[in-house]
């Protein structure tokens, strides 16, 4: 893996695509324990979760749904500055066994809104997996269930996270160049 120039930033290796992709064997191997004998609809919010998602469930042997959503924030004139609305659920979930797919967990807002509105529905159950989680960053009181990685609260890409568009496709994740 050499350093990569995204727009004017400068990233350098941090986890390596074997190492990516052994973490995610292991996430896989503990949502198919924990979902045997049921049928569990993932929830992958876009962009970035698309291939955590898709090497996600290429891992699974338990029956199982997916499905995309995508999370719009419109700038508005109200005090918090930002509304941001659930896009492209159209499915029923109602009673069912829902996991969210996100390629980063930091602050977590986007989690809180995706639970708030998921909730709303009625399932059985939901669960939160991310390929990446920044435990510095994030303080929300939602459990994050599954969790490939954990880094520190560093700007990556690469594995589906982008910078302005780029880098999504870099396999193994890299981290903006300290020097």
């Amino acid at each position: 893996m050499a350093n990569v120039t995204l727009h004017d930033m400068h990233f350098e290796p941090y986890l390596g695509e074997a190492e990516v992709a052994h973490a995610i064997d292991a996430l896989a191997a503990n949502v198919a324990k924990d979902y045997a004998n049921k049928t569990p609809l993932f929830v992958g919010v876009l962009n970035g979760s698309y291939f955590f998602a898709s090497e996600l469930l290429k891992r699974l042997d338990i029956p199982c749904e997916i499905t995309f959503v995508k999370v719009a924030s419109y700038h508005g004139t109200v005090s918090s500055g930002t509304v941001s609305q659930l896009i492209g659920l159209n499915e029923r979930i109602a009673g069912r066994h829902v996991v969210v797919l996100e390629d980063i967990v930091d602050t977590g807002n986007t989690i809180v809104h995706i639970m708030e509105a998921l909730r709303e529905q009625q399932p059985a159950t939901v669960a939160i997996a991310s390929l990446l989680l920044k435990p510095e960053a994030y303080k929300k009181d939602i459990p994050i269930d599954y969790v490939a990685l954990e880094i520190p609260n560093v700007f990556v890409v690469g594995s589906g996270l982008d910078h302005d568009g780029l880098g999504r496709n870099l396999p193994g994740i890299y981290r903006l160049a300290t020097a």
